[in-house]
């Protein structure tokens, strides 16, 4: 077992995506959920196993949102809480929470009417 301090987050937090530019997004910590995702409203696939794809930064109280390109990681089946299963894209990218900066992989998917505009997963 690595020999390190454990940083204390709560349920809900900001964080950054550093290599996508994007900063303070709303985030909610969920146990439940194995991977992470992030909302994006529009998803385009472009040659070479990469994909361009529209983030919502924010969703209230008026729309932001900012087109990012990245190399697709994989395809993957997940099956959230609506119970249908569905077939996601997911991508790397670096992550900072409280401080600390590591690669996460999130999958891309609408999360329209949900309070936070990023999930974040066990496996992040």
């Amino acid at each position: 077992m690595p020999n390190h301090e454990l940083t204390m987050i709560g349920w809900r937090e900001r964080v950054d995506l550093p290599d996508w530019g994007v900063r303070r997004i709303r985030a909610k910590i969920d146990t439940g959920a194995r991977t992470s995702a992030i909302d994006v409203a529009q998803i385009e696939t472009l040659a070479d196993d990469r994909v361009r794809f529209e983030v919502v930064v924010r969703d209230r109280p008026r729309r932001v949102t900012k087109w990012i390109e990245a190399d697709t990681a994989r395809q993957s089946v997940v099956k959230p809480s609506s119970g249908e299963r569905q077939q996601r894209v997911v991508c790397r990218t670096t992550m900072g929470i409280a401080g600390i900066e590591h690669e996460i992989e999130l999958s891309l998917v609408c999360r329209q009417g949900m309070l936070c505009r990023m999930l974040i997963g066990r496996t992040a």
